[in-house]
């Protein structure tokens, strides 16, 4: 489960978040002081006019010397240096951040494809395929190849890296790297339709034994219950779920296998090839579903499953009309593809 639905934008977990963060605060710092000085002039500028308003019964004098002069010499040149000093920075943090040279030496390899609206994610190395879900070792530098399937997406992890657009037909490139194990929430950054606010993702770091275990399970078929076999034994449905019978895991997937959803959806091991949608292959294994909207649960997936459009309007899935009993059978055998 997930602990929170809001992406953090601190602390940094990365070098090139790092990086980022640091050219954050400064332009912080001198906006800071830009703003107090713009406001202390402001507010003279009112006092010296309110007193000069004022009656007296001096006679203005000749005005001397060059403060006007020096004050507007200033107020061009200091902008200029501010916006220059701090565009050079921008310019070393791009240098210095997401480089295809050090991605192109990365041993591990990444492709998202970005949907409307959800984040397809394939390991071209290890033929693996999930969905919403990025696995990467820390300590290393990971290529990610980004492209869209549809409309301009943007690729952010604010505690990894910067921003980099997936656009259709083309293929950018963002190395990406974690310092610690955990989960790094990511999101869409860029306006890509009715539910982009729920386009997310996460990024899940592992250290380098955990991530070869994860990526081996991820390379074989789920293990799902045959109709022919273990007809009533015990069979333990999922993370955190109540354990069910083979049969009804075999019920399930006949539900599945006769219903649409084989036309959108993949699993491996069976007669469902769709790509319409994401592959489901080791759904049970994930947070999440429908790209960060719904935990990864029982009464989630029923919601999902049912009425996908009250839950994310506009998403491509339609409702799936079944009996209870029908229903229940489907998720438990969903809940099985571990």
């Amino acid at each position: 489960m997930i602990a929170s639905h809001v992406p953090l934008m601190f602390p940094p977990a990365s070098d090139d978040a790092s990086r980022v963060d640091s050219h954050w605060q400064l332009m912080l710092i001198i906006g800071s002081i830009v703003w107090v000085v713009v406001v202390t002039v402001a507010l003279v500028a009112v006092l010296r006019r309110r007193r000069s308003t004022e009656p007296t019964d001096d006679a203005p004098g000749p005005t001397t010397g060059n403060g006007h002069l020096v004050v507007g010499f200033l107020g061009a040149v200091a902008p200029a240096l501010i916006i220059i000093g701090v565009m050079a920075d921008s310019v070393l943090v791009l240098r210095d951040t997401g480089s295809t040279s050090s991605a192109t030496d990365a041993a591990t390899v990444v492709e998202v494809d970005g949907k409307q609206y959800w984040w397809e994610v394939r390991y071209p190395e290890h033929d693996v395929e999930t969905a919403n879900e990025i696995h990467i070792p820390t300590g290393q530098d990971v290529r990610v190849e980004l492209t869209s399937s549809d409309v301009i997406h943007s690729f952010w992890v604010p505690q990894l890296s910067g921003k980099v657009d997936l656009v259709p037909g083309q293929t950018n490139v963002l190395t990406l790297n974690a310092d610690e194990p955990g989960t790094y929430w990511g999101q869409c950054a860029e306006y890509c339709g009715l539910q982009h606010a729920w386009m997310r993702f996460v990024v899940v770091a592992h250290d380098e034994p955990e991530y070869a275990g994860w990526l081996e399970a991820q390379a074989t078929p789920a293990q799902a219950a045959d109709p022919a076999e273990g007809e009533g034994d015990d069979f333990e449905s999922g993370p955190g779920s109540a354990p069910g019978p083979v049969s009804d895991v075999a019920a399930g997937r006949e539900i599945f296998m006769s219903s649409s959803c084989v036309y959108c959806h993949t699993v491996a091991g069976t007669e469902a090839r769709g790509t319409l949608g994401p592959d489901l292959t080791h759904l049970a294994s994930r947070q999440m579903i429908g790209a960060g909207v719904l935990p990864n649960d029982r009464e989630s997936l029923a919601r999902w499953i049912e009425h996908p459009q009250d839950v994310k309007p506009g998403n491509a899935m339609p409702g799936t009309e079944l009996e209870d009993d029908e229903l229940e059978d489907l998720i438990t055998y969903l809940e099985s593809l571990e």
